[in-house]
C-alpha cells in the first residue's frame, strides 16, 4: 500500500482561530466533508474517562464532530463500552453518571451517549474478522456493530498493556463486550516482583476480579486462575512491584486489538482525530492521571488509523521529555522511543504491523500541516 496522509494541526490560536475552530478546519481539509454519512447512524467513539482523571478528551471538541456529521444529515451519537475492571465505568448505570459527571451532556457534546454493550456488558453481536490469525469473529458492542459509519476521538497516551491508546486500541478494545475484553487480555499475565512491594494493598483493593492476596510476609500474590490480565495492578502500584507480562503477551493482545478493529470498520465509512494531548503515560481508565511526558502537540487526523497512529507516535517521540514524569522515574536518556521506556514489556508496534497486514492502513505515511 502506498503512504497515506495525516494532517495536523498545532494548538496555537489567535481571536480569529479558536481552538475549536482549528479542528473544523483540520477536519474539513482531511476531506471529511466528502464522507458518506446521509441517513446513517454514526458512531462517535470515545473515552469519557473515568472520574479523577483529568487526561480525556474534553466534550465541547465533541461538539463540533457531531455539528459536523449532522451537516452531512448523519446521525451521531456518543458511544463507548463498559470495562472488565471495577470502576465507575463498569456497568452502563455508572457508566453514563461518570460521562455526564464529566461533561459529556447532550447540551455539551450534541448527541446523546448510548452504552455500546448494554447494561452489564453483555449485549454484543459476533462480527467477522477478516484476514485474522487470532480469531474469526469479535464480539462487539451492539451500538457499534450496528452503527453504518465510524468516527473516533482518540485520546492519544500511553498504555501499561500495548505500550501507547490510539485509534486502534480506541476502536478494537475500547468497543469489545466484556467477554470480548476479557479474550483481548487473557494473554496478558501480570506478575509481582516481590523486592518492590511494599503490601500497601492497593492492588488488592482495585482487583475488580478477587485475584490478588497479601501474603503471610504482606507481599501481594496474584492468583492466575482469577486474574483476567486486565493489568488494573500494574496501573495502580506506586513502587514498580506489578509488572505486565514480559515476552509475548503485548504483541498478541495488540495484534487482537487491530483484528477487532478489522472487524468494526469493515466495509464502513470511518474517520479518525487523535488528540495529542496530555500524553499521559497509562490509560484514561484509571480514576488518576500522571503528568505528560511531553508538552500538548496538536491535533490529528486521517481516514487510515494505523497511518495516524504511527504519526503519532514519531511526533511524540520527537518532542522534547518534560522532567519530572514518568521518563524522568525510568531515567530517559533525552532521546530515542518514549512508550517502550516507560513500559519496555510492551510491543506496540506489533499492533500497526499486523494492523496493515489486515489491510486496514499503512505504517507509511505523508504529514500535511494545516
Amino acid at each position: 500500500m502506498s503512504e497515506s496522509t495525516v494532517f495536523w494541526s498545532d494548538l496555537r490560536t489567535t481571536p480569529t482561530m479558536t481552538i475549536l475552530q482549528k479542528l473544523e478546519r483540520l477536519m474539513r481539509a482531511a476531506g471529511f466533508a466528502s464522507l458518506d454519512l446521509a441517513d446513517k447512524y454514526t458512531a462517535l467513539k470515545i473515552h469519557v474517562g473515568e472520574p479523577g482523571n483529568m487526561a480525556y478528551i474534553r466534550p465541547p471538541y465533541v461538539s463540533v464532530v457531531s455539528r459536523l456529521v449532522r451537516e452531512l444529515r448523519g446521525k451521531p451519537f456518543l458511544t463507548d463500552a463498559n470495562t472488565l475492571y471495577s470502576g465507575r465505568r463498569h456497568n452502563a448505570y455508572d457508566h453514563l453518571r461518570a460521562g455526564y459527571e464529566n461533561g459529556f451532556s447532550r447540551d455539551a457534546t450534541g448527541c446523546d451517549f448510548i452504552i455500546a454493550d448494554g447494561l452489564k456488558g453483555n449485549d454484543f453481536v459476533n462480527m467477522p474478522v477478516v484476514g485474522g490469525k487470532h480469531c474469526s469473529v469479535a464480539m462487539i458492542g451492539s451500538a457499534v456493530a450496528e452503527a453504518d459509519a465510524i468516527v473516533t476521538l482518540n485520546h492519544f497516551k500511553g498504555h501499561e498493556l500495548t505500550g501507547f491508546g490510539g485509534a486502534l486500541k480506541n476502536l478494537g478494545m475500547g468497543c469489545a463486550s466484556r467477554a470480548g475484553k476479557q479474550f483481548l487480555h487473557e494473554v496478558s499475565h501480570p506478575n509481582i516482583l516481590r523486592e518492590k512491594c511494599t503490601g500497601c494493598g492497593v492492588c488488592v483493593k482495585n482487583c475488580a476480579h478477587g485475584a490478588i492476596t497479601l501474603d503471610s510476609q504482606r507481599r501481594a500474590v496474584i492468583d492466575h486462575s482469577k486474574c483476567v490480565g486486565c493489568c488494573q495492578c500494574v496501573a495502580v502500584c506506586q513502587f514498580g512491584a506489578a509488572r505486565a507480562s514480559e515476552g509475548s503477551a503485548s504483541r498478541v493482545c495488540s495484534e487482537r486489538i487491530a483484528e477487532y478493529t478489522e472487524a468494526i470498520l469493515h466495509g464502513k465509512p470511518a474517520f479518525h482525530i487523535s488528540f495529542v494531548m496530555n500524553v499521559s503515560p497509562n490509560c484514561d481508565c484509571w480514576a488518576n492521571n500522571d503528568a505528560p511526558l511531553v508538552a500538548d502537540i496538536g491535533f490529528f487526523a486521517s481516514t487510515d488509523p494505523v497511518a495516524l497512529d504511527q504519526a503519532c507516535v514519531d511526533a511524540v517521540n520527537a518532542a522534547p521529555p518534560i522532567n519530572g514524569t514518568a521518563l524522568t522515574d525510568k531515567q530517559y536518556s533525552g532521546t530515542g522511543e518514549k512508550f517502550g521506556h516507560v513500559h519496555p514489556d510492551t510491543d506496540w508496534s506489533a499492533g500497526l504491523d499486523h494492523a496493515a497486514g489486515l489491510g486496514l492502513g499503512t505504517r507509511a505515511y505523508r504529514l500535511t500541516k494545516v
